[in-house]
């Protein structure tokens, strides 16, 4: 048998902190680690498995053989196996073997905590750590302002295998999204970026929300290295990084986290919360300490190895409702007889505090689909302390809007207006993800009725109705420029679709609500406060039309907006607006010819000393079909 030398990284205060869940830089200690010892170069491997007999590393250079590198558990009741093994390193590959004490139980499993995995179908892990010369520093010394939420916050969601292909179908490298990516975003306007799910994953069709590789960039575009140049051009070019996390559940692949060392180590022993029912994988066990120091272990390592901005929390709402997806009988509620998940919400609380408290400023960000209250308020007033929330109801409820023929919009206008009267009880991102564009719901322009003329005016109107909602915003890759099909996760976009006008409209107008989105205070300094928004009309139901006033910090600074939500134009539309609004000028018109309209002019005249809308003054100007307008 080789010899593994007897070595450790771990302190005693870090084997206390990991027993008691607040070791939270767990990847600078736990698995493979290249250095040098005593003069001999090797690497130093950790890997918590509590319930072995024995771990053994296991790769190329000893033939796969177990019997050559056992590592020897620690004395401490950590549960740790740990040791050096000589004259291996960059670029080895490796698995635990593991002999469980429970009944003889064998498993082979890749490293939770390896930085770079095998390209799947492979599954095992891959010795990196390297250097890596970051030239971000304006960026890393400027973000909080890029960051903060009284600053533009419009984000492009992307795909990174279906963004786009080379001419063969395959999957674009890291370094050239780094050249071509960027530069689109850049061009676009957009102030960040949301990648989903670049940590190792091994089924293509979960779109990267079933990990294996907690800590690896997938290795289907490249090595870590090259992530790390992607996220650094995009903050040389000043654009913010937004990762997918998923920390709600994990697949059952033999190679992954699931029954990892032949005990439930990482799950939940108890199928009615270890088990998703719907997404057929396994649910961590949130109230095991070790398993809470790995989540935010790997939340703080994106932040602080890949300089990432925030983290967009994954299906929230399923790790918080006990009953989540589960019919009568299949769930127990907890000790206060309720549904709430006391251990989850309790992890989620600790993981947003330790993230703020890091790193102060990035942002977490929620997808939770519920009415749970408190989502977006400060742990220490009781909240759950994500930065933002996703608004899906806003989502749901404008889509549903938006379908429905303009003759019936005037029955259903409060489908668009219900949203204020719940806008500012979270700090809300307006969503148009990629969950609304599969499974037979269509591309969203394609949502929309009438004809070609008509589907790419509502898409242009619903865009602008979007930018000027209060809320930052997101766009699913393809909807910015009217992507026809539904979204495919094994092919590029329709890019050929932008040589024609209607596409390079919708386009060009998502460009141009970019730029007027970061140049208008009143859009973005009080996006989450009722201050920043007035109704001036709600309730001409009869001509589909909606009204309102957004507002920063000078009054001098206040837009009105106008939306007409039918293809029939209104001349001569009275519009009641505050005194002293001074000179008025229009700065987007949906219907521009630009961005593939008609071309009909506001006609706005300067203002009547006429009262309406219970204001002092009036305007009249005419509304284009199906048309967005903005006035300042």
């Amino acid at each position: 048998m080789a010899d593994v030398t007897v070595y450790s990284l771990f302190s005693e205060f870090d084997i206390d902190l990991f027993k008691s869940g607040k070791h939270f830089r767990l990847y600078e200690k736990l698995g493979s680690h290249p250095m040098e010892l005593e003069g001999v170069k090797g690497t130093y491997f950790a890997v918590w498995a509590p319930t072995a007999r024995s771990v053994s590393v296991i790769g190329n250079f000893n033939g796969w053989n177990e019997h050559e590198h056992r590592l020897h558990v620690r004395w401490d009741a950590s549960g740790i196996w740990e040791g050096f093994i000589p004259d291996i390193g960059q670029g080895e590959i490796y698995k635990y073997k593991i002999h469980s004490n429970n009944h003889g139980v064998v498993t082979e499993k890749a490293d939770p905590f390896a930085r770079y995995c095998e390209q799947p179908p492979k599954t095992a892990s891959v010795i990196w750590e390297a250097d890596y010369n970051w030239k971000d520093k304006k960026w890393m010394d400027t973000r909080k302002s890029k960051n903060s939420l009284d600053t533009p916050f419009s984000v492009y969601e992307v795909h990174l295998g279906s963004w786009k292909r080379d001419k063969d179908n395959n999957f674009l490298s890291y370094e050239q999204l780094s050249e071509d990516l960027v530069a689109y975003i850049k061009d676009m306007g957009f102030t960040h970026v949301e990648f989903m799910p670049i940590m190792e994953f091994p089924y293509d069709p979960s779109w990267g929300y079933q990990l294996t590789g907690y800590f690896a960039p997938t290795s289907r575009f490249g090595d870590p290295a090259g992530f790390k140049l992607l996220v650094d051009k995009l903050h040389q070019a000043g654009i913010g990084v937004i990762l997918d996390w998923v920390p709600s559940h994990f697949p059952e692949d033999a190679h992954g986290l699931g029954f990892f060392d032949g005990s439930h180590l990482y799950e939940h022993p108890d199928r009615q919360k270890g088990y998703h029912p719907d997404w057929k994988s396994l649910i961590f066990n949130y109230g095991r300490n070790e398993v809470r120091a790995f989540l935010i272990s790997n939340a703080l390592f994106w932040l602080d190895q890949y300089h990432v901005d925030a983290l967009r929390v994954d299906a929230v709402a399923s790790m918080i409702y006990l009953d989540y997806s589960r019919e009568e009988g299949e769930w127990q509620p907890n000790m206060y007889g309720n549904n709430e998940y006391l251990e989850a919400l309790s992890f989620i609380r600790e993981f947003n505090e330790a993230v703020y408290g890091s790193f102060p400023d990035v942002q977490t960000i929620a997808e939770e689909s519920t009415a749970f209250t408190g989502v977006s308020k400060p742990v220490q007033y009781g909240g759950l302390g994500f930065g933002m929330k996703w608004m899906m109801g806003w989502m749901h409820d404008t889509l549903q809007y938006f379908k429905k023929e303009p003759i019936y919009r005037k029955h259903h206008q409060n489908d668009l207006t219900f949203s204020m009267t719940y806008a500012f009880t979270e700090n809300f991102m307006l969503p148009f993800s990629h969950d609304e564009v599969v499974y037979g719901k269509q591309s969203l322009v394609y949502r929309m009725p009438g004809d070609e003329w008509q589907q790419f005016a509502n898409l242009r109107l619903m865009f602008g109705y979007m930018f000027t909602h209060p809320g930052t915003k997101l766009i699913f890759q393809g909807g910015e420029f009217g992507q026809t099909s539904e979204w495919n996760f094994q092919q590029s976009l329709d890019w050929h679709l932008t040589q024609y006008e209607v596409h390079a409209g919708v386009q060009a107008l998502v460009k141009d609500l970019n730029k007027m989105y970061k140049s208008q205070p009143a859009l973005y300094e009080k996006q989450f406060s009722p201050d920043g928004f007035q109704w001036i009309d709600y309730g001409d139901h009869e001509n589909s039309v909606l009204t309102y006033i957004r507002r920063g910090h000078d009054t001098k600074n206040d837009l009105f907006v106008v939306c007409n939500f039918t293809p029939a134009p209104r001349e001569n539309y009275k519009v009641g607006i505050p005194k002293d609004s001074g000179k008025i000028k229009e700065i987007l018109n949906s219907d521009d010819k630009k961005y593939g309209g008609s071309g009909m002019k506001s006609k706005l005249t300067q203002l009547i000393e006429k009262p309406w809308n219970g204001r002092e003054q009036s305007i009249e100007l005419t509304i284009p079909p199906l048309s967005i307008v903005v006035f300042q």
